[in-house]
């Protein structure tokens, strides 16, 4: 990685301002106008940042999720436009071109990103660092260096890659051994995008054909648990804790909407950065992993009426995962995109209770790191009653980043409860807030080290 210095001298040179005559300091003046600027890092990352005309001296640093590597500094147009209009800086990077799965350098270009900017702005007040999915986990490495002053994590990695590239191997491995047998469909270590493409493809396939059969939708239940695929994907309200029918449906719309095309599309990306695949299965046994999932009773109900039988599904499961440690991608991964838990500042980790790519399970394994540590009074957590993938309002971002910051002003913690923080949201006069007190299952996967 570049150092600072190294970093800020190519980002001085590249720098371009637009919209003002002169450079912004912490505290513009009044009657300044509105910045953008642009630079680039010497690992050729690009950067954004918008500046307001009545800054309030406080920056956003913002972390945008797996995709095109492009620079973004704001989560939704709408929660940006709130940001700016009460005195908030924005800025991000795209993070170096390469792998989508860019961990190898998102947290350094990241900090790179915030000393170029304070080179021109002025070091800002407060930084808060914000993440979104990936930028998620990119945010909680960054409240392990100390480089921002408080994190906002919004439906984030934050259980980690090993976790996200196991529970989905498992998942995929359940599709091709029970729903589509013989078709040898690929699983991991990809080469090229277009054959994860083809894996993925394969996979949806063979849950839609499936769906049609009792033993079909008992099997899919199994393959969402193995996924940690919620069971609300549509309604105000989730279906019924005993109507394991509807959630069987509800779990196989999430399947039938492109889920597994995205993750599976997605492990290409991870095994480049990686080199190679840091998922495992070998000597995985299924059914001790099923007795821990909060949808036992679920796929036991469900088999029963389908009149299958678990243990023998299960025991091939067993006898089939075949996948074994790869230690280099392992190591790759465990430094680069784990949370230690051992954060330096305060963190609020806010996610939507039914999401189908990052599950809020997640939250579980993140709070049990940041225990492990010893750090638990630098870490809140709260829940958005709400459908889908970094579905959130603007007010319950614009909320959630003010209780970080008054955290880091005063040094304790405010209420963030759902009530304090649905409070605090409809005070912003914006967009309306769904905050609901709730507690994540255990998410279901394999120990990160066999």
């Amino acid at each position: 990685m570049q150092t600072l210095s190294r970093a800020v001298a190519a980002v001085v040179l590249t720098a371009t301002v637009a919209l003002v005559p002169g450079v912004a300091r912490a505290g513009q003046e009044q009657g300044a106008e509105p910045a953008h600027y642009t630079g680039k890092l010497p690992d050729g990352s690009t950067w954004i940042a918008d500046v307001p005309a009545n800054w309030n001296g406080r920056l956003v640093l913002f972390s945008h999720g797996f995709g095109p590597l492009v620079p973004r500094n704001r989560p939704s147009d709408a929660a940006g436009e709130a940001l700016l209009a009460r005195g908030y800086a924005l800025a991000g990077s795209s993070y170096a071109p390469g792998s989508w799965w860019a961990l190898g350098s998102a947290v350094q270009d990241q900090i790179d990103t915030l000393d170029a900017v304070s080179k021109i702005i002025g070091r800002p007040r407060l930084t808060i660092a914000l993440g979104q999915s990936m930028g998620g986990l990119v945010s909680a490495k960054i409240a392990e260096t100390g480089a921002v002053d408080g994190v906002l994590n919004t439906c984030g990695i934050v259980a980690g890659g090993v976790d996200l590239n196991n529970y989905q191997l498992n998942a995929g491995h359940a599709v091709a051994a029970l729903l589509a047998p013989g078709q040898n469909i690929k699983l991991t270590n990809y080469t090229t995008p277009d054959e994860a493409s083809t894996a993925a493809s394969q996979l949806t396939q063979a849950v839609t054909n499936a769906q049609g059969t009792p033993a079909g939708r008992a099997r899919i239940a199994l393959v969402a648990a193995l996924h940690n695929i919620p069971a609300w994907s549509s309604g105000a309200t989730p279906p019924a804790p005993h109507d394991y029918t509807a959630q069987q449906l509800q779990q196989y719309q999430w399947f039938a909407s492109g889920v597994l095309n995205f993750t599976f599309g997605a492990r290409y990306w991870i095994d480049l950065a990686a080199g190679g695949d840091s998922a495992w299965n070998k000597g995985l046994d299924h059914s001790r992993l099923l007795r821990s999932s909060a949808n036992l009773k679920q796929i036991k109900a469900l088999y029963r009426q389908a009149g299958l039988n678990l243990k023998d599904d299960l025991t091939l499961l067993t006898a089939k995962a075949a996948k074994q440690v790869e230690p280099g991608p392992l190591a790759w991964m465990t430094q680069t995109s784990e949370p230690t838990g051992r954060l330096k500042v305060p963190v609020l980790s806010i996610h939507t209770i039914s999401d189908q790519l990052v599950p809020v399970e997640q939250e579980n394994e993140y709070a049990a790191a940041v225990r492990s540590a010893g750090r638990p009074h630098l870490l809140r957590q709260a829940y958005v009653h709400r459908v889908g993938h970094c579905n959130f309002s603007a007010s319950e971002y614009v909320a959630s980043l003010q209780t970080i910051e008054q955290r880091v002003s005063t040094g304790h913690w405010p209420a963030a409860t759902a009530q304090s923080l649905n409070d605090a949201a409809a005070a912003l006069s914006l967009d309306a807030s769904a905050f609901v007190h709730y507690k994540p299952s255990r998410l279901l996967v394999q120990p990160s080290h066999p």
